[in-house]
């Protein structure tokens, strides 16, 4: 039955395909920007992912002015500070993120300080604080996972007081997110596998906790189905270029439908086991995925029973009894972690991270009872409850 109500709401232009960069000074233009920033880390320069951008340029009118290359795996005030000042000193009037998760947080955060003037981004953190639009500002992912492209959301870190900001407001969603082959084919087999599974995650949770719409719902379901038919082709063959850019499809798919539609206990644990143990966001999705399906399957395993056509195909659902197709759709997971173990030793539990001890886990299970997106799991869960997954988990 459908829901009485919802909203759905996504104005990111999506540029995807194998000239896409190429497009880029075009979509500037229409904007009446001509002197964007990149905003990079050392990773992505040093594997010549700047190359075919600057390539780009080259016979426009517009023209990079500035590049900042130094963005930290976990973002700060102090990073973006600096980022807003090169910015400032060449003179610029748009923004490129090129990178992951963390440097598409650092280029919204500096979207807004450049935008509103001064250096004060606290005042500015928490829900719908800003009063309007930014800087033209787009997002070329360079890892097939966050969805980051296609959010309202950044996080920036406070380190010096050790903890995190969030900063949610539909004016930090990019203009445009490029989606480019070019920018994932030098992804090694492991980070291949945690973001795959990252978009899987979102996509999964996006289909099967409270807020989903069908809206959300077929961006969830096509995103599933390209990361189930692509990611070990990617992985057999990294130089796949179609696979990647299914790949970085269904990452921008996932994002669009979880930013519609919310997440549940997968990330609420995820999100609290990545502040214990500092593991990172995609592998904390992969290693509690099929153990919080199994938990919350006797309240909605006809949601679960769903994803087995796009994560298996039609023949298997077809064959699968309909009482035993959520089973099947959560051991469907579970081979697939198991395959990516094999092949990327992508770790499966908190043991095989070599990095969690027993003894975190109740602190883990504290932060995760906090978290905001329990609320929108389809069964409630207590300490208890999470303690007992995180045992699964273990």
């Amino acid at each position: 039955m459908a829901k009485p109500y919802y909203e759905f709401f996504c104005p990111v232009k999506v540029i995807a395909g194998n000239a896409a960069l190429e497009h880029i000074p075009f979509e500037l233009a229409t904007l009446g920007a001509k002197k964007p920033l990149i905003i990079t880390d050392k990773g992505v320069r040093a594997n010549g992912l700047l190359t075919p951008i600057e390539a780009a340029f080259a016979e426009a009118d517009a023209k990079i002015a500035a590049i900042f290359d130094d963005v930290p795996p976990d973002s700060s005030l102090q990073t973006v500070r600096d980022v807003a000042k090169m910015y400032r000193d060449n003179g610029c009037d748009a923004i490129l993120a090129v990178g992951g998760g963390s440097v598409i947080d650092t280029a919204k955060a500096t979207n807004i300080l450049v935008s509103e003037g001064g250096d004060d981004l606290m005042k500015y953190s928490g829900a719908h604080n800003l009063p309007k639009p930014l800087k033209p500002f787009f997002v070329i992912p360079t890892t097939s996972g966050t969805g980051s492209e296609v959010t309202m959301i950044a996080v920036v870190s406070d380190t010096e007081k050790n903890v995190k900001l969030p900063f949610a407001s539909y004016y930090l969603m990019p203009h445009a997110a490029i989606l480019d082959p070019r920018m994932t084919l030098t992804l090694p087999p492991h980070l291949t596998a945690m973001t795959a599974m990252d978009a899987m995650t979102h996509a999964v949770e996006a289909y099967t906790c409270l807020a989903a719409n069908p809206i959300s719902d077929a961006y969830a379901t096509a995103a599933i189905k390209k990361v189930s038919q692509n990611l070990f082709k990617v992985l057999e063959r990294p130089e796949d270029a179609q696979g990647r850019l299914e790949l970085a499809q269904a990452s921008t798919m996932a994002g669009i439908a979880f930013s519609n539609s919310m997440v549940g206990v997968v990330h609420s644990l995820g999100h609290a086991l990545g502040a214990v143990a500092h593991l990172p966001h995609g592998l904390c999705m992969n290693l509690f995925l099929p153990y919080v399906l199994e938990y919350n399957q006797d309240v909605n395993g006809d949601k679960i029973a769903d994803l087995l056509l796009p994560l298996a195909g039609a023949e298997v659902y077809a064959h699968t009894p309909a009482d035993q197709r959520a089973t099947k759709a959560i051991s469907v997971i579970r081979g697939m972690r198991d395959e990516l173990h094999s092949k990327t030793k992508l770790p499966r539990t908190l043991q095989e991270t070599g990095k969690v001890k027993k003894e975190q886990l109740i602190d883990v299970a504290k932060k995760a009872l906090d978290d905001g997106s329990i609320i929108y799991n389809p069964k409630e869960a207590n300490l208890d409850d999470l303690m007992g997954i995180l045992e699964k988990a273990w």
